[in-house]
């Protein structure tokens, strides 16, 4: 029995050092790119042409950084950006919530394939659906404007809000809406008031995802937008990209680290409401 234990106790230890040692390189894996892209920023020319680069730059420089915002209007495109994210972020949260109330909450034919038919448009690619949306904003003549760029983003974030937010309403004890029913309030008034307040991890990470999505997208971006100044930051860092195919690769990695910071700080700003949301939408009661 004495054999067993301690044989018990070594495989245990072991299986739990496997699960570290993968969890290390799953860490490894996922951050050898952003920390490729933050040393090659701050290379020199030289060190970039080296036939034996390093992961720490021998001199560092900001040589890169300058000269990205001299060649191209980074700020301005970051603005661009932010401005089409926060807006399609605030937009979906607030169509989302409600629809996710009625589909949570009627528990319908209806309901249950507008659920399934917003898992399976996830499915879609963006070309399929990019000729159709360029002509319904060009009849709108919402081509080339911020404004299209957000309504797209929308349309596009918006079944997947949708998707969480169901998750997160039906964690919601329906009784504390009943309980609010009896004591006078309408629906409007009890979603405001009651759901709506125990919803806020899930609509903090429901517009975290709509923000980092619209701040990421390209494929849009490129193909609506046609003036360079209401162009945004994904599209204008590929004019570092020359004609050739050659790309400017120190104020290029300079610039896309740049591009990263938002995602990153707002995501450490709220990982914790975004860690709880995401506990409680896999709670079903």
């Amino acid at each position: 029995m004495r054999t067993r234990g301690t044989s018990g106790t070594r495989t245990s230890t072991g299986a739990r050092a496997g699960q570290y040692a993968a969890l290390l390189a799953y860490l490894v894996f996922l951050a050898f790119p952003l920390l490729w892209l933050i040393s090659t920023a701050f290379k020199s020319p030289r060190e970039l042409g080296s036939l034996h680069p390093t992961w720490i730059p021998r001199h560092p420089t900001l040589a890169n950084f300058r000269q990205a915002f001299d060649e191209q209007p980074l700020l301005h495109a970051a603005l661009n950006s932010l401005l089409a994210a926060l807006g399609a972020a605030l937009i979906a949260v607030v169509i989302a919530t409600p629809m996710a109330w009625v589909m949570a909450r009627r528990r319908t034919l209806l309901a249950r394939a507008a659920t399934g038919w917003v898992v399976v448009s996830q499915a879609f690619p963006f070309v399929l659906v990019i000729i159709p949306l360029f002509l319904v904003l060009k009849n709108l003549r919402l081509i080339d404007s911020l404004a299209g760029l957000v309504l797209v983003y929308v349309v596009w974030s918006l079944p997947f809000a949708l998707w969480m937010l169901v998750g997160y309403v039906r964690a919601v004890p329906p009784e504390l809406e009943e309980a609010a029913a009896v004591d006078g309030a309408g629906k409007l008034r009890t979603l405001v008031s009651v759901t709506a307040p125990l919803l806020a991890p899930g609509i903090v990470a429901t517009a975290l995802f709509a923000f980092v999505t619209a701040w990421n997208e390209f494929f849009f971006a490129l193909v609506l937008l046609k003036t360079p100044e209401k162009q945004t930051l994904p599209v204008v860092l590929t004019h570092f990209i020359g004609a050739e195919g050659v790309a400017d690769l120190g104020p290029l990695a300079a610039a896309a680290f740049l591009a990263t910071l938002p995602s990153l700080i707002v995501f450490s700003l709220i990982q914790r409401r975004l860690t709880g949301g995401m506990l409680t939408g896999a709670v079903k009661s």
